[in-house]
């Protein structure tokens, strides 16, 4: 599992000139099954998605088609973790440690 944390390196009126195309950008990570949880952070100075994958080229590889990107007023971090433990609803992306 992935925190993909978005850093705004642009005033918000250029943000928000990309955010319709960001935006459905998001939707079809959801529709593809990438994103579980997303949404700005307080204070508005980026968002953060919790993304499933398999790994970190297939997330680096995402976030570089993020219109945000593109548009040159954000940038990712990309933090991987294993999530060992959810709450019951998320159960099904509950990961195993590597033995």
């Amino acid at each position: 599992m992935f925190v993909l944390e978005l850093t705004y390196t642009a005033p918000l009126d250029r943000v928000d000139a990309a955010l319709q195309d960001h935006v459905a950008w998001l939707e079809r990570g959801y529709d593809a099954g990438h994103f579980i949880a997303s949404g700005r952070k307080n204070p508005r100075d980026g968002g953060v998605i919790i993304a499933t994958g398999t790994d970190r080229a297939t997330m680096e590889k995402l976030t570089a088609e993020d219109p945000f990107v593109r548009a040159g007023v954000c940038t990712y971090r990309i933090t991987e973790f294993v999530a060992t433990k959810t709450a019951p609803a998320l159960a099904e992306y509950r990961e195993q440690l590597p033995s």
